[in-house]
C-alpha cells in the first residue's frame, strides 16, 4: 500500500510533458533568454565550483545538470537551478572536514557521496510535503542568513584576490594577481554606469565582461599569476566523465551533512521560487520543485557536480530575458555543456583574480538589503535573532543558523502572539461590513472579496492566511478587514507586500480596513504604510465601489 501511494505521488508531482505545454507560444524568447543566461552562468558556475573547493568544472557540472533535470522536473516554469552561494559554501566547510588519512587530501568521494544522498533525502522531502514549512521562517533569521552567506563569499575569496596562500602572508599580496583583480573589481561595482555609455552593452553582463578583460591582460601581458586551469590539473577532476559511487558503508558518517546538505538546497530553492512568484505574479509548486531538485543533486553526486539550487540571480536574469516556460533552463545547461566540450581551453585560461572579484560582487548583492536600511527600527527580538543567525551561519553551521533562529523566533512569538486564530475568505455580501451600509443585495453581484482574519498575524500565521485566497477567483478588488487584528510582525508585513505586488500583476486592487493602532505603528516603522494606504477610511472606501459599480 505504501509502495503504491509512493508511485502515485510522484507521478502527481512530477509531471514533465505538463511543463513542456506552452512551450510553442514562447520559443524564440525562451531559446534566447536560455543562451543568455548560459553565458552569464558560465562564470558564476566556475567561481562557485571553485569556491566550493570541488574545481570549476564541478561547478559547471552542477549548472548542466541543474538546468536540464530542474527544467524538467522542477516545479516553477521560469526558474533556473545552479550551484550557489550557500551551497557553495556548505561543500567548502564539508571539504576541510572530510580528509583522506593517507594524502591529506580532501575526500571528493566522500563529498560526491554526501551530495548523491542529500538528492535522496530531498526526495524524501517532497513525499513528506516538508516544503511547506519554508513558510514558517520568519524573515529575520532569513536575513541574518542571507548577510551571513554574502560575508562567507567575501572572506572566502580575499586569498584569490590578493594572490596568497594564507592570511599570515597578506603583506606579501602579488602585485600582477591585484593588476587582474582591482580592474575586474571595478567593472563588476561599476558597470551599471558604464553601460549606461551605450545601449549595446545593455545587454552585456558585467561577470563576461569581467571575465574577458582579465583574461586578456593577463595573456597580452604574459603575467605569471594563478588561472583556473591551475585548479583544474591538481583536482581529481581531470576527467569529464568521472563517475563517482556513493559510498553507503559511511552512511552513519555521511547522514548529519547529507540532511544539512538537503535542507539548505531546499530552503535556498524555494525562497528564490517565492521571490519568482512575486516578479511573476504566479504561484510555484513547491513539493515538484523540491523533487527536481532531489534528482538533479542525486546526478551531481553520481557526475562530479557542485551540489545544485534553485538560483536566485540565474532565475530573475531569466525572468528579465523574457523566459516563460522551461525550455529557457534546459537550453541554458545545453549551452553551458557546449561550452564545457568545445571551450574548455577558453575556461582554463581565466585568472583567478578574476573569479575572487566576480565573488566579492556576489557577496554584497547576496545581503538582504530589504532589511538592512530599516535593522535599528526593528523590535528588539528581530534585532536580536538577526545577529545570532548571522554570527551562527559566519562562525558555525549554516542549518544551525537556521534552526536556532526559528527556535528563539518562536520562544520570542508564543510569548508575545495569541496562537489561536483563525480566518476568513468570503465575498463582501457575507461580509460583516454590509451591516453599516444595508447593500447586501446590490454587493452580490459585484466581483469583490473580503479576508478576514482572527487574531495576530506573525510568520506561524501569515502563510496559511494568504494561502485561502484563491488566486484563480474572478474578482478586481480585495478587502482585508483587520479589526480583529492586535498585532503584525516583519514577516507577516513582507508577506502582505509581496501578496500585493502579485495581486498587482493580475490587475486586482487590495485595500486594507480598520487597522489597529499597534498595526499602524508597525507599517509606519517599516515604511510600508503606503502600499497598505492605513489612512483610507472605510466610509470614503465604500462610497467609491459604490461609484465604481454604479451601485446608487
Amino acid at each position: 500500500m505504501f509502495i503504491r501511494n509512493l508511485i502515485q505521488k510522484i507521478l502527481c508531482e512530477v509531471n514533465p510533458k505538463g511543463n513542456f505545454k506552452n512551450i510553442l507560444n514562447n520559443i524564440r524568447k525562451d531559446i534566447l533568454a536560455g543562451i543568455t543566461v548560459g553565458i552569464i552562468a558560465l562564470p558564476l558556475a566556475i567561481a562557485f565550483g571553485e569556491m566550493s573547493l570541488l574545481g570549476p568544472e564541478a561547478g559547471i557540472w552542477g549548472a548542466i545538470i541543474g538546468g536540464v533535470i530542474g527544467g524538467i522536473f522542477g516545479g516553477c516554469t521560469i526558474s533556473v537551478s545552479g550551484p550557489t552561494a550557500p551551497t557553495a559554501s556548505q561543500i567548502a566547510i564539508l571539504m576541510t572536514g572530510f580528509i583522506v588519512s593517507s594524502s591529506g587530501q580532501s575526500d571528493v568521494d566522500a563529498i560526491f557521496s554526501i551530495i548523491f544522498l542529500s538528492g535522496l533525502i530531498i526526495i524524501g522531502f517532497s513525499f513528506l510535503n516538508i516544503s511547506k514549512f519554508i513558510h514558517y521562517i520568519p524573515y529575520s533569521v532569513v536575513a541574518g542568513f542571507m548577510c551571513g552567506i554574502g560575508i562567507i563569499v567575501i572572506l572566502s575569496q580575499i586569498k584569490s584576490f590578493l594572490g596568497i596562500h594564507s592570511f599570515s602572508e597578506i603583506e606579501k599580496f602579488d602585485q600582477n594577481t591585484l593588476l587582474i583583480g582591482i580592474p575586474s573589481l571595478f567593472i563588476m561595482f561599476f558597470w551599471k554606469r558604464i553601460k549606461s555609455i551605450s545601449e549595446f552593452l545593455d545587454y552585456i553582463p558585467a561577470p563576461l565582461v569581467s571575465l574577458i578583460f582579465g583574461t586578456g591582460i593577463a595573456y597580452f601581458l604574459n603575467l605569471n599569476i594563478s588561472l583556473v586551469g591551475d585548479r583544474i590539473i591538481d583536482s581529481e577532476q581531470a576527467s569529464l566523465f568521472t563517475l563517482y559511487k556513493p559510498d553507503f558503508s559511511r552512511i552513519k558518517e555521511f547522514i548529519i551533512p547529507a540532511l544539512s546538505l538537503a535542507g539548505l538546497v531546499s530552503i535556498d530553492s524555494l525562497l528564490t521560487c517565492k521571490i519568482a512568484d512575486n516578479m511573476i505574479g504566479s504561484k510555484h509548486k513547491s513539493n515538484q520543485e523540491v523533487f527536481g531538485q532531489g534528482f538533479a543533486n542525486m546526478l551531481c553526486g553520481l557526475l562530479g557536480g557542485a551540489p545544485t539550487a534553485t538560483a536566485t540571480m540565474f532565475t530573475v536574469s531569466n525572468i528579465k530575458f523574457g523566459a516563460k516556460t522551461v525550455l529557457s533552463s534546459i537550453v541554458y545547461g545545453l549551452t553551458l555543456f557546449a561550452i564545457l566540450f568545445g571551450f574548455k581551453f577558453l575556461v582554463e585560461s581565466i585568472p583567478l583574480a578574476c573569479i575572487a572579484a566576480i565573488l566579492f560582487k556576489i557577496g554584497f548583492d547576496i545581503m538582504d538589503y530589504r532589511i538592512l536600511p530599516i535593522l535599528k527600527r526593528l523590535p528588539l527580538s528581530d534585532i536580536l535573532i538577526f545577529a545570532i543567525v548571522l554570527l551562527i551561519t559566519v562562525f558555525g553551521d549554516l542549518i544551525v543558523a537556521v534552526g536556532i533562529g526559528v527556535i528563539i523566533s518562536s520562544l520570542i512569538q508564543i510569548k508575545n502572539f495569541r496562537l489561536k486564530y483563525y480566518h476568513k475568505f468570503i465575498h463582501i455580501s457575507e461580509s460583516s461590513l454590509n451591516s453599516k451600509f444595508k447593500k447586501t443585495e446590490t454587493f452580490s453581484k459585484i466581483p469583490v472579496y473580503v479576508l478576514e482574519p482572527h487574531g495576530a498575524l506573525f510568520f506561524g500565521s501569515i502563510q496559511s492566511l494568504l494561502n485561502s485566497y484563491d488566486l484563480n477567483i474572478d474578482n478586481d478588488l480585495l478587502l482585508v478587514d483587520l479589526t480583529n487584528v492586535d498585532a503584525i510582525d516583519l514577516t507577516s508585513a513582507f508577506a502582505f507586500e509581496d501578496f500585493i505586488n502579485i495581486l498587482s500583476h493580475k490587475n486586482i486592487k487590495i485595500n486594507f480596513l480598520n487597522i489597529k493602532s499597534n498595526v499602524s505603528k508597525t507599517l509606519e516603522k517599516l515604511k510600508l504604510n503606503e502600499k497598505f494606504e492605513i489612512k483610507l477610511d472605510q466610509k470614503l472606501l465604500f462610497e467609491k465601489i459604490v461609484e465604481k459599480y454604479d451601485l446608487r
